[in-house]
């Protein structure tokens, strides 16, 4: 069943690769985009498994944002069920959970001390809002102007 609404997930949002995503994944205002920092390798490698991330980032993401807008969660609150729903979904795949998030951890240290360069102009900041994250919401306001005037005058 969790593979049927990880698909209809799929079918219902666009994924992006093309940007610096602080926390490694994050969403467009209206949730119709989904993006994946560029950095995160697409795969990891889990007892010779070559496994796919996106699927479950997708899914965390979406579950997320659905929380925020459809019930008003806090953030927090909303970001703890979707992990819990991204868990599911890598058991579910027959994947080991603690090393799925083994490599989660190592790729969120090394994003987060990267310089942002690139963010989506219509990239969701409530999740970093409700953390009281200001110096990244500085720098993702930063880059995210540079962004939207690269749009405006190719």
């Amino acid at each position: 069943m969790l593979k049927h609404a990880v698909q209809a997930i799929l079918r219902r949002t666009r994924l992006d690769r093309t940007y610096d995503i602080p926390y490694l994944a994050g969403y467009s205002s209206d949730g119709g985009t989904i993006y994946i920092d560029r950095h995160l390798p697409r795969f990891c490698k889990i007892r010779g498994r070559r496994v796919g991330v996106d699927r479950f980032l997708i899914l965390h993401e979406a579950v997320e944002k659905a929380l925020l807008d459809k019930l008003g969660l806090h953030y927090q609150h909303a970001h703890q069920i979707a992990l819990r729903a991204e868990e599911a979904a890598v058991h579910a795949a027959g994947v080991s959970w603690r090393e799925y998030d083994r490599f989660m951890q190592l790729h969120i240290k090394d994003v987060g001390h990267e310089k942002l360069r690139r963010i989506p102009f219509d990239l969701d900041i409530k999740p970093y809002r409700d953390e009281h994250d200001t110096q990244l919401l500085k720098s993702i306001q930063k880059a995210s102007q540079k962004e939207s005037a690269l749009k405006r005058d190719p």
